[in-house]
């Protein structure tokens, strides 16, 4: 009985004893466990950490980049564009145009009345010519400073004519909107002005750009823009001109004229953009500025000179549409100018003998054009446009008047126009247009053929 019982209590102490090693490796195992989850849950805490700040980072940057994106595109039409240009190496450019021009009427004997027309306001000869070609080198100059050139090539009477058209630095980096910029340049007083002839929806100026302009506005001075920090855009500016070229015409030295601007557009959608601009210029003790002559019985050409005051007051309004806003495929365009002179002074008919005709002079001019323009296929745009002129010009001699080109003879100068249009590229254009121009008594029927070729790199256009 004796060695039964012995071998039960080895037996039961022998399985309390497992049961205390089992109980203790498992409350080591939990422990362990437990640090595990311990250990795991800082590390993943802190990846949810990072995670967090990271989409946090990620969308103020998104943020920070879609504000940035905002200001380059309020930006970008008062800023030159310089991609792949540096110091060293300038953008260079080359444009290409020639034309074929038939008229009804003698060229020599256009005239609008009412309007003494100044520079080449004229019509081009008829046949074959050599268009305004131009070469055009631009760059960064440095961090901060644009600068352009500009070499105008015409053909008249068979002689080619090279003018400096543009020559001017801007600003890059003044910072609150703020440009500057000093040279020769086109004056920003009315939309079509601040463009060059070769990207006009039309092969000529419109009638009131012709009449109180020359075509084109250019001048030496220093020009002021502020593009303020709105979602709309809004851009505001001013100008200070020698007025040595015309229509101031005799200013040499000095500030002789000046404009105020201002120009706000915008978005409806992503297919609809507009622009509304309101200018002024100003031209004060304009002295002898000189318009086209007329001949008598083959002797020197008696020539109006104007002196006086001058100012002129313009309106614009431009309307685009585009499908998905992409207008590489399809877009229409209607853009509509008007503008008002008025002068005060007198006119002086020079080589008329001595004493010289002269007249006292006060003069209101005014004219409009409406165009409109449909890319109706990639390559492909017809345009439609309107011209119309009026003056109200007194003095004190009638005769000298008429001599100038002043008396508008109750006559309504006006104009229409059609072209077509095939542009294979952005870099080329081939045009027919047809006008019936009604500038002065005798209707001219008008007929062009125009390309317009662009070599090298060139900038980007305005709106």
């Amino acid at each position: 009985m004796t060695k039964p019982l012995v071998m039960a209590a080895i037996t039961a102490a022998l399985f309390n004893s497992n049961l205390a090693l089992a109980d203790s490796e498992t409350e080591a195992m939990k422990q362990q466990l437990d640090a595990l989850k311990s250990e795991y849950g800082q590390a993943i805490k802190a990846l949810e950490d990072r995670l967090l700040k990271a989409e946090q980072s990620a969308q103020q940057a998104n943020d920070q980049a879609q504000e940035l994106a905002v200001k380059v595109e309020q930006s970008k039409a008062s800023q030159p564009v310089s991609s792949g240009q540096n110091s060293f190496n300038p953008a260079i450019s080359l444009i290409l145009d020639g034309r074929f021009a038939s008229f009804d009427n003698d060229p020599e004997d256009y005239e609008i009345p009412g309007f003494a027309l100044g520079n080449e306001a004229g019509l081009r000869e008829k046949g074959f010519s050599v268009g305004h070609s131009e070469l055009v080198m631009s760059a960064n100059i440095d961090d901060k400073f644009f600068g352009k050139m500009t070499l105008a090539f015409d053909d008249h009477e068979g002689e080619v004519e090279t003018e400096l058209e543009e020559a001017f630095i801007q600003t890059l980096a003044l910072g609150n909107g703020l440009n500057i910029k000093a040279g020769r340049f086109f004056s920003e007083i009315g939309y079509l002005n601040q463009q060059h002839a070769h990207t006009w929806d039309f092969a000529d100026a419109p009638l009131i750009y012709r009449g109180l302009f020359g075509d084109q506005l250019i001048d030496d001075g220093v020009q002021m823009t502020w593009l303020a920090p709105t979602e709309l855009f809004l851009q505001v500016g001013t100008e200070l001109f020698s007025g040595s070229r015309y229509p101031a015409g005799g200013r040499t030295n000095g500030i002789g004229a000046w404009t105020a601007f201002a120009y706000v557009g915008g978005d409806i959608g992503i297919e609809h953009s507009w622009q509304l601009g309101l200018s002024h210029w100003e031209a004060n003790d304009v002295e002898g500025r000189e318009s086209g002559g007329h001949e008598h019985g083959g002797g020197e050409a008696e020539t109006p000179s104007f002196s006086g005051d001058s100012e002129i007051n313009a309106l614009s309004l431009v309307y685009k549409w585009a499908p998905n806003g992409n207008p590489k495929n399809q877009q229409l365009k209607f853009q509509f100018e008007y503008f008002d002179r008025e002068e005060d002074g007198e006119v002086v008919m020079l080589n008329s003998g001595t004493p010289p005709e002269m007249t006292s002079y006060d003069g209101d001019q005014k004219g409009w054009y409406a165009q409109t323009v449909y890319k109706f296929k990639p390559q492909w745009q017809v345009g439609l446009r309107y011209d119309l002129l009026d003056s109200n010009n007194r003095g004190s001699d009638a005769d000298v008047l008429a001599e100038a080109g002043l008396d508008n003879e109750n006559h309504n100068p006006q104009r229409y126009s059609a072209s077509i249009d095939w542009l294979p590229s952005e870099f080329s254009r081939l045009r027919l247009q047809y006008n019936q121009d009604k500038s002065y008594g005798e209707t001219d029927h008008q007929l062009f053929l125009q390309y317009t070729m662009s070599l090298g790199s060139h900038g980007a256009h305005q709106f």
